[in-house]
């Protein structure tokens, strides 16, 4: 038996499958929407080979019962000579076709790299390409021909109660559900509870240079309801980056008042529910129902608060403001999209329709301008509190969704819905009259048509693979790449079945790591955002320009 595997383990790869898996690696090189590093390009080109592989397979299975019908002396001239010299002209042709590709595809990635301000990566380190690639294929087959060996010997003792093609079947089901239930749930589950306690072992550090607020308006200060040490790595962040009266006052030309932080972490409160009516206790002993501008915040998954959209309407409104958000979740966004996305969901309405409650029982007069606002899965979270762009309009003063994933569903709703002839890259949804979408924020000025308040923003980037992943990709083309592309995405990128899912999945891994203004960078652009949606008395755009200036230079540390 041990001799049978080791020569299943080393059977030469099916004609089929050589073709696809060739063609597959080829069009892994193929550019998408952000540029790759050799590494990360490596392991995209392994992945898609290896499933070029097994699409080829599938094919070539189907086609057998009907190749075996061909006449005897037609199948036997295919074995003994056929055969062999196919797959020559297919190992020829594929390492011809791969070296033409891999030459096209490094020139694509430095003109992607051109195309967002950066300098691209020598050409040569995209030689390892190939190894990379060849090593995650062989690895990826040994691993699918070790369970068809377990399947087909588990066929054969199956073989001897049933009939041979129910124990085949009933063998292969039985591998692979054992397959899936050990790596999606022992191993997931094994790796996702490690996961956790790392995370929240974070959870429970502090920034360099953080520490706790001695000011009444910020929670985790003496007399919070919150205590500082409840509220984690981001929430502990937040309340002590939040800008003074003194620095307030230095743009704004006149006084201004300390501005309130409230936020309540995983460990302020048992449940959802229970932190958001802390929150909301909080708002009320800091005096927040008396400020202009009230925003609610959803947090992304680890609880961080974008720094720059929370001081763009400090610095507005001379810190006349109340902000308010909760953290859900102990772990990064991507795994809290895959894990925690009903957290996400039931935080962001849960805060907001409590808050909403409250601030709603004031009289008419004298009510903050109740805002929203969500960046990635925060945007997600935020919201699933609406019903539609009606219910944003009836129940908020404005809204601000950043770089939102495709499965938030009143974005998909949204842009699904467009006005005709609007792209999906940058929708256009009865004609801008409460909800306008911006790749840019000089987007917001089309269309040409009365934007009368509230006003809610979208903004996201063409070039961001967090707004453009979905399964769906894998076998359906989207709209934006039907469209005529945006403005910093490669206008040959074209959309392959299994191959551009992929892509764009590789592409999440530096969605961060892009230039501002690209990926899902979103620096300096949600203060122009604000200041569109909800600009205090005599707000222009020359203090937009200065706001933008002050922040981005302190987000970057620069004294200048």
């Amino acid at each position: 038996m041990g001799e049978r595997q080791r020569l299943r383990l080393n059977a030469p790869l099916g004609t089929a499958g050589m073709v696809l898996a060739a063609a597959f690696f080829s069009l892994s090189l193929t550019p998408s929407l952000l540029p790759r590093p050799w590494t990360l390009q490596g392991i995209i080109a392994g992945v898609l080979t290896a499933t070029g592989y097994l699409v080829g397979v599938l094919a070539g299975a189907l086609v057998r019962p009907a190749a075996a019908r061909l006449p005897a002396k037609w199948r036997a001239a295919w074995k003994r000579k056929g055969r062999r010299r196919v797959r020559r002209l297919v190992a020829t042709f594929g390492c011809g076709l791969g070296a033409a590709s891999l030459v096209l595809g490094v020139r694509a990635q430095r003109d992607i790299y051109a195309l967002m301000g950066m300098n691209p990566p020598e050409r040569l380190n995209y030689l390892g390409v190939p190894l990379i690639a060849a090593a995650l294929f062989l690895a990826l087959l040994a691993a699918a021909r070790t369970l068809r060996i377990a399947a087909r010997a588990l066929g054969r003792l199956l073989g001897r109660w049933f009939p041979a093609t129910a124990a085949q079947f009933a063998a292969g089901l039985g591998v692979g559900v054992l397959a899936v239930f050990l790596t999606d749930g022992i191993l997931t589950e094994a790796l996702l509870k490690g996961a956790d306690h790392s995370f929240a072992a974070i959870n429970t550090e502090t920034s360099p240079g953080i520490t706790p607020p001695t000011a009444a308006t910020l929670s985790g200060s003496p007399s919070s309801l919150a205590s500082w040490a409840s509220l984690g790595l981001e929430g502990r962040a937040f309340v002590a980056h939040a800008p003074t009266a003194g620095e307030l006052s230095g743009f704004a030309g006149r006084p201004a008042v300390s501005p309130i932080r409230v936020y309540a972490g995983l460990d302020s409160a048992a449940t959802t529910r229970q932190r958001a009516a802390l929150a909301v206790r909080e708002l009320e002993r800091t005096g927040a129902f008396g400020r202009k501008v009230l925003c609610v915040i959803t947090t992304t998954g680890t609880g961080w608060v974008d720094p720059q959209a929370a001081a763009a309407l400090e610095f507005m409104y001379g810190g006349d403001t109340a902000l308010v958000s909760m953290q859900y979740s102990y772990l990064p966004s991507w795994l809290s999209f895959l894990v925690d996305r009903e957290r996400a969901r039931a935080a962001g309405r849960e805060l907001f329709d409590q808050v909403y409650a409250r601030w709603s029982a004031l009289p008419a007069g004298h009510r903050p301008k109740l805002l929203v606002f969500g960046e990635s899965l925060g945007a997600f979270g935020a919201e699933s509190a609406f019903g539609g762009d009606r219910d944003l309009r009836e129940r908020t003063d404005g809204a601000l969704f950043v770089g939102p994933p495709d499965s938030s569903a009143l974005w998909r709703r949204l842009v699904d819905g467009r006005d005709p002839g609007s792209r999906e890259a940058l929708p256009v949804y009865r004609n801008g009259e409460t909800v306008r979408f911006a790749n840019r924020p000089s987007d917001l000025d089309a269309p040409d048509s009365p934007w009368n308040a509230p006003r809610v923003v979208y903004l996201q980037h063409p070039s961001d693979p967090i707004v453009w992943w979905a399964p769906r990709l894998v076998l359906s083309r989207p709209d934006w790449l039907e469209e005529r592309r945006g403005d910093d995405v490669l206008p040959w990128i074209r959309w392959y079945p299994f191959v551009t899912f992929w892509q764009i999945t590789a592409d999440l891994v530096f969605s961060l790591d892009a230039p501002p203004g690209h990926g899902h960078d979103y620096d300096g652009e949600v203060i122009a955002a604000w200041a569109r949606i909800a600009p205090p008395d005599g707000w222009d755009d020359a203090r937009t320009a200065a706001l933008t200036t002050l922040l981005v230079k302190h987000a970057s540390g620069s004294d200048e």
